[in-house]
């Protein structure tokens, strides 16, 4: 497509000035398609500058998810990876669902500039306004059992945690299972959805929907969410970009996936827990109980030691938590 090619030459060269006649060479095509594909891109919300008998400069402020601009940063054993983009959508999750169920490779990446209903654990919503969040999900096809799906939540976790540092030097916590705070409150959250073959009990596929507040929504976070919920950056981002960070992401998680039976981020899991050795409430079976969270196994669980000495340890998918401070 013409003007992915285009894209991928002023995400190259971003904040540099190209000329309309090395683009038209270098794809083949006439200075007039190139003038007409700008506008396009213009229309899109690029910030194209152009600088008369120089050429065309991308702005360096412009932070818009392509699939170019985010395949810049992948590792080289990703690049081929199949990446699809969306101004809005329902759900990624959704949209990697029925692609995986048409064949999608292990590692196709469903991502979208706004979600109309997002998805988090237990039923909740994830809310996703235009621009400012990475709502991103991947399709795994895992050589894993559904017992094993927990440890794609954990590791997960670290490898964003891990990218987030890499990229914005911002230090991020873990609040079990699948949830990214900064300053005790959440910037971001995974959810994943597996299928799996009942007769051998091994994952078919799995998606991993990841949501990341990446800026300040425009309007301010809802009231329900503005004491609990916070973003990387509050308007200047310091010229860091969200397909630098996605890139990073999509490397971590890519890479720690054929490993993670090694159990080796688990270490780095606890170190990010925020209620690891704390008093905390939690929910299980429609019961509500109190104890202190003294460990993190390396299937995921989490153990709790309740005031009579019982332990109980805690799977994923069946308890809600909440830290006593």
């Amino acid at each position: 497509m013409l003007k992915s090619k285009v894209l991928k030459v002023l995400e190259e060269n971003k904040g540099k000035t190209v000329s309309g006649a090395e683009i038209a060479k270098a794809l083949n095509i006439s200075r007039t398609s190139i003038w007409k594909v700008i506008n396009s891109l213009r229309n899109d919300g690029y910030t194209i500058n152009a600088v008369t008998n120089k050429g065309y400069s991308l702005a360096d402020n412009t932070d818009l998810i392509s699939k170019e601009g985010i395949s810049l940063y992948l590792n080289k054993e990703f690049s081929n990876i199949e990446i699809y983009t969306y101004k809005t959508t329902t759900s990624t999750n959704e949209v990697a669902k029925k692609l995986a169920l048409t064949g999608a490779k292990h590692g196709t990446v469903v991502i979208s500039e706004e979600q109309t209903a997002g998805k988090g654990r237990m039923g909740r919503s994830f809310y996703s306004p235009a621009n400012t969040g990475i709502y991103m999900s991947i399709i795994l096809r895992p050589n894993l059992t559904a017992m094993d799906s927990v440890l794609i939540t954990t590791s997960s976790s670290v490898a964003i945690c891990d990218a987030i540092n890499k990229v914005t030097g911002i230090e991020c916590q873990i609040k079990w299972i699948n949830d990214i705070y900064i300053n005790n409150k959440k910037i971001g959250g995974i959810l994943t959805e597996a299928s799996t073959n009942f007769e051998s009990g091994t994952i078919d596929y799995l998606i991993l929907g990841i949501g990341i507040n990446f800026n300040n929504p425009k309007d301010n976070f809802p009231d329900d969410l503005k004491e609990i919920a916070d973003s990387l950056y509050k308007g200047n981002s310091n010229g860091i970009n969200r397909n630098i960070l996605c890139a990073e992401i999509l490397n971590n998680i890519l890479s720690i996936i054929p490993k993670i039976k090694y159990y080796d981020f688990i270490q780095e899991y606890k170190k990010r827990s925020i209620i690891l050795n704390q008093e905390i409430m939690y929910t299980s079976g429609g019961i509500c109980s109190k104890g202190k969270a003294i460990d993190i196994n390396n299937d995921g669980s989490l153990v709790i030691k309740h005031d009579d000495g019982s332990i109980k340890k805690l799977n994923s998918g069946e308890v809600s938590i909440r830290r006593l401070s």
